[in-house]
């Protein structure tokens, strides 16, 4: 079987709600990253096998199968067909996932997988009526930016909850109080700001032409945990998930460049060895990451104590603290180095390129080892991969 390569990854900077990025159309967003991806790898992107996109809300600009309308915009040529996948949060490490098995299958040498969401642009819909014209009675107006929308009646009432009150039962059940979700929030930010201002992120950033940004629009310095305190709790009149310990809504896009051995004339950044998908209660998807990234370890053959590097999505702090203390034999100090989604932002189908792609970077700045990007899904399911260099 095939082994797959990462060869390269880019991202856009992370833009905030109605922020610099919120005036950029989704398919443009995901066309500059198509297109720097291949530009920076030198390769004629006729060669590229399909484009393999994530995408979750797909209800405004980016309907009708984003990754085509991307790989258009990016002037590949038609030849190159394109895709778009929805598993939510986590879209684009699906992406790359379903990138991976094509070419392990020997179905492709070179796939472009990743992920764009433009929050700040998803519409307002309104469900359609079972009559044409209906004579009484008013519409609901849903938001698709985040959340559940037109849920279905036959649900359970305790797995429709939101984010915000799941985080908050994460909180409650795993014992995790107020000041620790603060303090890491405080860490994500400082680290964040930190990596940038040492241009870490310089190798994998490629900037929106006409919204430029210096950096993710939402890293606050001089966040503090006396400043975070002082913030309302959201979801609960006596709960801790505030939003200074929660991420964000954001704009962005990524992508990662995957390709058979031999498959480019350059040194891959790492290697995909493992992957892992797991479900829980809807209520609980918080906490999916930890049996996802054990699943993909297993498969790599690695065990935790192998580890050198983890990119986890940090949707909430209380989130990101209970797959810490679901596993127990990783050294907090390997998770998030350079900050994580607190600071940086969560476009929902764009964040699982960026923390997979991060972590390839990361491994050939230290010229080996081993990582694990993982990422929780709202619904009730979390993904992971394995990385290694």
């Amino acid at each position: 079987m095939t082994t797959t390569f990462i060869y390269d990854a880019v991202r856009t900077p992370f833009g905030r709600a109605g922020g610099a990025l919120a005036g950029i159309r989704p398919d443009d967003l995901a066309a500059t990253v198509m297109r720097a991806t291949v530009e920076r790898a030198g390769v004629d992107a006729a060669r590229i096998y399909d484009v393999i996109f994530g995408d979750a809300n797909q209800a405004g600009e980016d309907n009708r199968n984003v990754a085509r309308m991307g790989a258009l915009l990016a002037g590949f040529p038609t030849s190159v067909t394109g895709v778009t996948v929805n598993r939510l949060c986590a879209s684009s490490v699906e992406a790359v996932i379903q990138g991976s098995r094509a070419i392990e299958a020997g179905d492709a040498s070179l796939i472009l997988a990743g992920g764009v969401e433009s929050m700040s642009r998803a519409p307002f819909v309104v469900e359609k009526s079972a009559k044409p014209y209906p004579a009484t009675g008013n519409q609901t107006l849903w938001n698709t930016a985040i959340g559940w929308r037109m849920t279905n009646r036959a649900l359970p009432k305790g797995w429709t909850i939101s984010n915000g009150e799941a985080a908050e039962k994460t909180a409650t059940t795993w014992g995790i109080s107020r000041e620790e979700q603060d303090a890491f929030a405080v860490r994500s930010h400082e680290f964040a700001a930190a990596a940038w201002a040492a241009g870490v992120y310089d190798g994998e950033i490629v900037q929106v032409p006409g919204a430029e940004l210096a950096r993710d629009e939402g890293i606050r310095d001089g966040s503090t945990v006396e400043k975070l305190a002082g913030l309302q709790a959201l979801f609960a009149e006596d709960g801790s998930v505030t939003a200074g310990n929660s991420s964000s809504i954001n704009d962005g896009a990524s992508a990662v460049l995957l390709g058979a051995e031999g498959a480019l004339d350059a040194e891959p950044l790492a290697l995909i060895t493992g992957r892992g998908a797991h479900g829980v209660d809807p209520d609980e998807f918080p906490t999916a990451p930890i049996e996802a990234a054990n699943k993909a370890l297993a498969r790599a053959g690695r065990t935790w104590a192998d580890v050198d590097l983890v990119e986890l999505n940090e949707a909430f702090a209380s989130q990101s603290l209970a797959c810490l203390r679901g596993w127990p034999e990783l050294d907090p100090e390997k998770l998030n180095i350079h900050g994580g989604a607190l600071a940086i932002g969560h476009p929902l189908g764009a964040s699982g390129g960026r923390i997979i792609g991060h972590a390839a970077h990361e491994l050939a700045r230290r010229g080996g080892g081993v990582a694990v990007a993982a990422i929780c899904i709202g619904v009730g399911q979390g993904l992971a991969v394995v990385l290694e260099r």
